[in-house]
């Protein structure tokens, strides 16, 4: 409802003048104390990929890990695929193929660095969104190309993450159909 359609129910002859001049008074304060109250509250807790700054990819070195130009080595937030370099774990190949498809040298992408902005091996950990505003990192999670790996302080998102592997577990997907874990830990492709 408008401004003006409320000035004109209020206005109605058949409301008390004093009601009708309160009631008006208090709801053209309301939208202002509603946007108060928000952004008090922080508004959306979830960021949004336009608040990424720009990049475009370079090359992919695995699933997890891909080069950005002008950024460099970039380890994703959050998730963890299975390994290529060095040992060969179940799925690792799938989904490193995955992230090159997706990623194709000269993608525009856009990252948000984490809280802790670099790793140990001095990889910038980002978060990384495609052209389309879809979250890279959650998408691998999804697939069931990774599974969620929560570092805090870089945990801002980890409940997205838990849930896309909750949802590709369940729908067997990925990693999930293709390998199984023993007791003893180890992982081997059914």
């Amino acid at each position: 409802m408008s401004a003006s359609a409320v000035t004109r129910a209020l206005a109605h002859p058949s409301l008390p003048a004093s009601l009708s001049s309160s009631a008006l008074a208090r709801l053209r304060a309301a939208p202002l104390s509603l946007l108060l109250a928000l952004a008090a509250c922080g508004g959306s807790s979830l960021p949004s990929p336009a608040d990424g700054t720009p990049a475009r990819v370079d090359h992919v070195v695995d699933g997890d890990t891909v080069w950005l130009t002008g950024v460099g080595k970039v380890r994703l937030i959050g998730i963890d695929t299975p390994e290529v370099q060095g040992r060969d774990e179940c799925f690792g190949r799938e989904a490193s193929a995955y992230a090159k498809r997706v990623l194709a040298p000269g993608r525009r992408v856009r990252y948000r660095l984490g809280v802790q902005e670099r790793d140990r091996y001095g990889r910038a950990l980002a978060y990384l969104y495609l052209e389309d505003g879809r979250l890279f990192n959650e998408l691998l999670a999804d697939r069931g190309y990774a599974q969620p790996l929560t570092i805090p302080p870089n945990d801002e998102l980890a409940d997205r993450f838990h849930a896309a592997a909750r949802r590709a577990r369940e729908a067997r997907r990925g990693l999930w159909r293709a390998c199984r874990k023993t007791a003893s830990g180890a992982v081997f492709r059914n």
